[in-house]
């Protein structure tokens, strides 16, 4: 959401300097999301660096991607001042990734009888979504995409995403997938045999016929992206129902730090809202 949020608001700072284009897509978000879901607990998750076992794995994963542009860097501690201001709770664990950090918590409390919306564009979680854990847009049409939407979208059921994701890799985390199999190809696959350990016992016979030599060769690769592509949902995160409350948020923090970062429609709606 930072991200979206500096690329689609550029040149936007203080009169002093600071940037505020990622800040103001963020709250922009978040209220959005919040006005069309009703949640009743809410969280963030951040990035904490790259685990070490996918880098053991492969040593150039996310390798490719460019540092966070410096503007976006700076605005990082402006987006950790409003949620605190407005009383909502964030996490961020040390060299773990925002994706496993968030499957976590979503697996968890669909355990515990929740109905979870995961606000993120990332494909990757896919693979947990489930009749109770659906995936909403944090910036376009608010759909919730549940299992029947994911098949729709790809081909294949969430259980399947992993297998369907070695196959075909994931040029954003620098992860190659089998040589020439694009995502029609896996999910045709994965129809007919059901898993990637199906497909590789049945590599002598699968369709088209170039690929036959070309999956046994290339075995330990899509092995290893199963790995890299699985979601961790066992991190050491406490979901605490009353913390993940959604609050009302501190008022006068509220309206002093919009006044701080000069972010003007925001704090007059804020205003309106609260009725000060």
């Amino acid at each position: 959401m930072a991200y979206r949020g500096f690329y689609a608001i550029p040149d936007l700072t203080t009169k002093d300097g600071r940037h505020t284009n990622a800040l103001m897509g963020f709250i922009r978000m978040m209220l959005q999301l919040k006005s069309a879901w009703k949640p009743t607990h809410w969280a963030a998750a951040f990035d904490g660096g790259r685990p070490e076992e996918r880098m053991a794995a492969l040593e150039t994963y996310k390798a490719q991607r460019a540092p966070m542009p410096d503007p976006l860097k700076e605005q990082i501690p402006y987006i950790n001042e409003y949620l605190e201001a407005a009383g909502v709770p964030s996490f961020r664990l040390d060299r773990q990734e925002a994706d496993d950090v968030m499957a976590t918590l979503a697996v968890r409390a669909a355990e515990e009888g929740a109905s979870v919306y995961m606000a993120t564009s990332d494909k990757d979680m896919y693979q947990i979504v489930s009749d109770r854990i659906c995936v909403v847009s944090p910036a376009k049409e608010m759909v919730c995409m549940g299992p029947e939407e994911v098949v729709t979208k790809t081909g294949v059921r969430p259980d399947q995403m992993v297998d369907y994701q070695a196959l075909i890799g994931d040029a954003v985390d620098n992860i190659n997938g089998l040589p020439g199999v694009g995502p029609k190809t896996a999910a045709k696959w994965l129809k007919e045999y059901g898993t990637l350990d199906e497909i590789l016992k049945h590599a002598a016979e699968i369709q088209p016929a170039r690929f036959r030599g070309v999956l046994a060769q290339h075995e330990p690769t899509v092995r290893r992206n199963t790995g890299l592509m699985k979601l961790r949902t066992d991190l050491n995160v406490s979901l605490n129902w009353e913390d993940l409350a959604v609050r009302e948020g501190d008022r006068s923090r509220l309206v002093s730090f919009f006044s701080k970062y000069e972010l003007h429609s925001l704090s007059r709606m804020v205003q309106g809202e609260l009725g000060l």
